[in-house]
């Protein structure tokens, strides 16, 4: 049976969200009772009995179970803390550092998620996926409950992996962006990541969620796991930390500070950024503070610059690569040389501390274990509170929409996090668009007009998760 039929089934029959069109013969469910699928099972059977057969066939193909077995089991005194110790001492192999922070136990975060809640009013829960060869363990910290562990037995490395994997390649492949292809993975991680502490977090109003994972899903786009009916961005903040120990917790209200713009539109072995010279003008433009392109985009001037005027937010649109192998691999490049991960504390983006540091157009070899310690490393290695990135390159129209969303809400947004998903939900609802040459949003006073790179792409609906997914707040979301 084909892929995308047995898809659109599941999703057109449950009424789950508006189909995107795929093929003219799955456009409607008069056309689908006609198919051979729904034939087998008879025209009168019950919509629920038909989607468990189409569940059940999704299943067996990728060699899943269609039940979650999901056990609470007891939480060793010292497990937060053990899991700490252990992702804090990998992220110290890797970057080739050793970090002098105090090693957090489950009370001092939840007395941190605390402070946090009373300074910014959103309530926060710190989850650690830690996938094993047996199953998959969930942790959860909270501000007012006791830490909650369970484990899924179904959802061993293997299998787990499996589906991540067919995640994430449908998801960053352009060829895709007019299916809906990856809905099915995207429902079943969240059968297996959230739902088994879904009633958890609804008790408590949680409202901002703090990844804290294991290899093999560092570079999930967890913002486009499904529910069956929303999106997780749609109901929480996200972020992903390397461990809780390794961050800044401390807030700053950031809605009023200006930005540092620095970028590249044309590389030497880089394919051009065209929007790049539009998207540095309008975040200042929006957000105040200094532009600089192309030659001017050096690591001297930056330090130059910031030292001149502090600004807490840095903004730089150039090609960012995570790839396999050592810190040395994974670079920044500007205008005139790569900077390496394991030289990012030349940026000296800790004297004083920058707030966000924001890479426009990065990517990341999903799935690779040093290229996903990395990515998730990134505002570690930087010295920054929190960073935003992409894990794929998503093309140069797509992230010119995000990143001029994205300022717009951090003006008003009281966390960074809620700025990016705000962000992400009016792309998804398909409230940004590019028509006859020009970005059009509710949010913008005028329409922008695009440079004729870009008009030549024609019009593009930004809804599908790979224009928006692959956007990551990395650290503190506050």
């Amino acid at each position: 049976m084909n892929k995308i039929n047995f898809l659109a089934i599941i999703f057109l029959i449950t009424k789950i969200i508006s189909p995107i069109s795929v093929k003219a013969e799955t456009l409607t469910l008069s056309q689908l009772i006609n198919n051979k699928l729904i034939a087998e099972v008879g025209e009168r059977v019950s919509k629920k009995a038909l989607l468990r057969k189409c569940q059940k066939e999704f299943c067996k193909r990728y060699n899943l179970s269609l039940e979650n077995s999901t056990t609470e089991v007891p939480l060793p005194r010292d497990a937060v803390a053990e899991q700490e110790k252990i992702w804090k001492k990998g992220y110290e192999n890797y970057l080739g550092a050793i970090f002098s922070n105090q090693l957090m136990t489950s009370n001092t975060i939840k007395n941190k998620l605390q402070e946090i809640e009373n300074d910014t009013g959103k309530k926060s829960a710190v989850i650690y996926l830690i996938p094993t060869n047996k199953q998959l363990e969930i942790l959860l910290v909270t501000a007012k409950n006791n830490p909650i562990n369970k484990s899924i037995s179904v959802a061993n490395k293997n299998t787990l992996f499996k589906v991540t994997k067919q995640f994430q390649a449908e998801l960053s492949n352009p060829r895709e962006v007019n299916t809906t292809s990856y809905l099915a993975s995207a429902q079943q991680l969240y059968q297996w990541l959230i739902a088994p502490i879904e009633k958890d977090l609804k008790a408590q109003n949680i409202d901002t969620l703090v990844f804290c994972v294991g290899t093999g899903l560092r570079s999930v786009p967890l913002s486009a796991l499904h529910d069956g009916q929303k999106f997780l961005i749609e109901n929480y903040n996200i972020s992903l930390i390397p461990a809780f120990s390794l961050i800044d917790t401390r807030y700053t209200d950031i809605r009023k500070s200006s930005v540092l713009a620095m970028g590249a539109s044309q590389f030497k072995d880089f394919d051009p950024l065209p929007a790049v010279p539009i998207e540095l003008s309008t975040i200042v433009e929006n957000q105040g503070g200094e532009r600089f392109l192309n030659d001017k985009f050096t690591l001297n001037n930056l330090r130059s610059q910031r030292k001149r005027q502090p600004y807490k937010i840095v903004h730089l649109a150039t090609h960012g690569v995570f790839q396999p192998g050592t810190a040395s691999n994974s670079y920044i490049q500007f205008w005139n040389n790569k900077l390496y991960l394991n030289q990012l504390r030349q940026l000296q983006l800790n004297v004083p501390t920058v707030d966000l540091l924001v890479l426009s157009a990065c990517r990341t070899a999903l799935g690779d274990r040093q290229a996903e310690l990395g990515f998730s490393g990134l505002a570690l290695q930087a010295g920054v509170k929190s960073a935003m990135g992409s894990l794929w390159s998503v093309n140069d129209a797509g992230t010119l929409a995000l990143m001029t969303e994205f300022y717009m809400h951090l003006k008003t947004a009281p966390i960074k996090a809620e700025a990016l998903r705000q962000a992400q939900i009016r792309m998804l609802k398909g409230q940004v668009q590019f028509k006859q040459g020009q970005l059009r949003s509710s949010g913008l006073r005028t329409e922008m007009p695009l440079p004729p790179e870009l008009s030549e792409l024609g019009d593009l609906n930004l809804s599908h998760p790979y224009y928006w997914a692959a956007f990551t707040m990395i650290g503190s979301p506050w």
